[in-house]
Formats: structure tokens, sequence, C-alpha cells
């Protein structure tokens, strides 16, 4: 067999293409593949119309994968043919995808490299690529994952904010809460982004179909959910309550450790993981020291009672039972005369009624948090993004669960 049908059959090159030459440089480790078009007529890329031959492009270039250590290059000047309906236009590559110079299986490849690597620095160093390159490469791969994403009924989403840049900079994801997956992510934590988000992460019907929707307290969110989605329970996330709760907690903490160092009093110092975290979950070193803290007379150890007792609110299995039990807590906590619990008491009363909706839907942001998690790393591992539209991309090429290869 001829090296140029070797590589034709590697290539699935195939009539009216042709590969008229392999010139193999062992002094640049570079191997030049040159395709040839054989043919006086072609298809029409717009219209599948068989037109006759109007001229050649100039030779364009495409990185394919490497033959053993040697860089392999494909040469071709693409025909253009001329269509009745379109003009002149230039024939498809079968090897290539529109506007790219790497050919459809570098692309697949390249693709799982970024995938499995630690950072796109390391898959780029890897592959051989530079940034732009790269970023190239996984824009293709998102526009072709979005445009195979099914219309699948879609009964929870969560969304959620995550600072994008200092200053305040936020974004809004919109998530798939069982498929577990990013639909979309847009600028801001604004009312409008939320709105223009639930537009562009669903389509018409399934914004109907949503039945329940997990989220944060922030109003700009819910007025945007109550607008978009009238059919879906709001179900404000319980995780975030524990977070105000142990904001709470904390600032007790500070405000009474300040006053017991101008009286000398060091017991606080270091103490602030202590009381944040679950007591099941604290470190057998520090056992010890908090359990005297505890049972003590000060403030910071009833403000955590108080909110770890709110922690058996979310074990009723009915809504009816977890208010009569909020009740009681509530007056607790109102009675506490700690400023910081008395506030966030009134805070999640307000909201009560979309949060014993739990119970009716058992839903949590749960997953989101988890995806934001992946985003930080992706960021972390980028070293931040410039534009927005560059750190929405890589969200969805590592968490919009898309079919990306070609």
């Amino acid at each position: 067999m001829e090296v140029e049908d070797h590589y034709a059959l590697l290539l699935g090159i195939e009539s009216p293409w042709l590969i008229s030459n392999v010139d193999l440089k062992l002094d640049t480790q570079q191997v030049d593949i040159m395709i040839e078009y054989t043919d006086d007529t072609g298809p029409c890329p717009e219209c599948g119309v068989i037109c006759s031959k109007h001229d050649n492009r100039k030779v364009r270039t495409w990185r394919h994968l490497d033959t053993m250590q040697f860089t392999t290059q494909l040469h071709c000047q693409l025909p253009r043919v001329r269509c009745k309906e379109h003009g002149a236009k230039t024939v498809a590559a079968p090897w290539a995808g529109k506007n790219s110079r790497f050919t459809l299986m570098f692309e697949a490849f390249a693709i799982r490299v970024l995938i499995a690597a630690r950072s796109v620095e390391e898959a780029r160093k890897l592959l051989g690529l530079n940034w732009h390159q790269v970023e190239a490469i996984k824009v293709r791969a998102v526009e072709r994952g979005l445009m195979r994403r099914e219309e699948v009924e879609i009964p929870f989403i969560g969304i959620d904010e995550k600072q994008f840049r200092s200053g305040h900079r936020y974004i809004s994801s919109l998530v798939d809460l069982q498929g577990g997956r990013v639909l979309d992510v847009v600028e801001e934590r604004t009312e409008t982004a939320c709105k223009t988000l639930i537009s562009k992460a669903l389509t018409a019907t399934q914004q109907t179909q949503v039945t329940a929707v997990a989220l944060d307290m922030w109003k700009a969110y819910a007025n945007a959910v109550n607008e978009k989605l009238p059919q879906a329970d709001i179900v404000h996330d319980r995780f975030h309550i524990s977070q105000h709760l142990n904001e709470a907690v904390d600032k007790v903490r500070r405000q009474e450790n300040k006053a017991l160092v101008e009286q000398g009093d060091n017991r606080l110092i270091g103490t602030k993981y202590h009381w944040l975290v679950n007591a099941e979950n604290l470190h057998e070193y520090h056992e010890e020291r908090f359990e005297a803290l505890r049972h003590s007379e000060l403030k910071v150890s009833r403000a955590w009672a108080i909110k770890e007792s709110f922690r058996y609110f979310w074990d009723y299995k009915y809504g009816a039972w977890a208010e009569s039990y909020f009740n009681n807590w509530y007056s607790w906590a109102i009675r506490s005369r700690l400023e910081p619990i008395k506030a966030k008491a009134r805070m999640i009363k307000i909201h009560l009624p979309n949060i014993l909706t739990y119970f009716k839907h058992g839903i949590s942001n749960a997953v989101a948090e988890g995806l934001n998690s992946k985003i930080q790393t992706v960021k972390s591992n980028a070293r931040g993004y410039r534009s927005f539209d560059g750190f929405r991309n890589s969200i969805l090429f590592y968490c919009g669960g898309l079919k990306m290869a070609p």
C-alpha cells in the first residue's frame, strides 16, 4: 500500500478528495499531507445542490493528531462552487468544521484532554497549542453541545450567584437539579438578569413544566421567578438559611470577644471555627475546650444553641409540624436578647411560606453549591477571566453536561 493510500484510510479521505503527497520532514519532525479536490462539481455548503466548480481558494492548513512523535498537518486548496441561489461558496472540508484550523479528530482529542487535565494551561502545553487556539476549540465545542441539547422536562431548577470579579461583580447561574448540570449563566444578579437567564436556559415549554425553584432569599431572584415561572413554587435554600444563622452567631461571638478581651478574658480567641461547624464534625482536638464553652453563660453559647436547634426543623416530614416547631423556635430566638439572632429570626419568619415548600418538594441548592465549587476550580485554574463570555463558555464546557465531540 502506498503511503498516500495509507493516510487516506486513516483520515477517511474518499473521492473526490485525494491525498496527492505525504512529505515527512525529519529535521522539523513534521508530516505534511497534501489533499486535492478532483471533481469539476461540488455541493453548495448552504443548500447541498451540486454545482459547477468556480475556482480554488488559497491553501489552508489544519492541525491533525500526531503521527507517532511527528506533528501532522493537512494542506488543501478548498474549491469554490457557483450556486445559482447562494453565489460562490467554499465546499466544506469533510475532515474539519467551519472556520476551524484543526481536524475534527484533533478537536475531539483536545476536548478529552481539556476535561481530564488539571487546568487549561496544562492541557495547552500537552496539546502544543496557544491560549487562543484552546479557547477557540472550547467555543466550538460548547456551540455543538448547546445545539445538541435535547428539550427534556426539567421539573426542579436552582438559581444561585457566584462572584465573578472583585468589586461585587457577580454572575447568576441556572442549574438542572436532577440532571446535575449548569443550563446557562448571565452577568449580574439583578431581577432583569434573572429573567434573561430563565429565558436563555429554558424553552417556553420547559418554563411551563418547572415545578419548583430552589434559591436564596434574594428578592430580585424571587421577583423574577414569580413573573417568569408563576406556576412554580419557590423553595428557599436550607443551606443559605444555615449560612445566615452562622453569620448571626459569628457576629455575637465577635462582639462578645471584643468586650471580653478588654476585660482581660481571652476565652473566645481562636474559637470562630468551633461555633460555625456542625457539632458532630468538630475535630477531637477541640472538643474538650468547646464543651466547656458551650455550657458556659456566654452570649455566643446561647446563640449557638439557638442556631443548632434550628437544624431539627428540617427533620420533619410535614410542613404543618415544621411550622409548629418554627413558632416555638422563633419565640425562643426573639426572647434571646441577641440582636443578630433576632434579626435573622425575623428574616426567616418573613420568608417562612417559601421555606415550608421544602417539605412539599424536598429540594435544595446542594447541587448548585457543588457546581459552584467546580466553577471556582475552573476559575482558579485559569487564574481568572478577563471577559464574561470566556468565563461562561468555560462553565458550560466543564459543568454543562454537553455532548461536545465533533
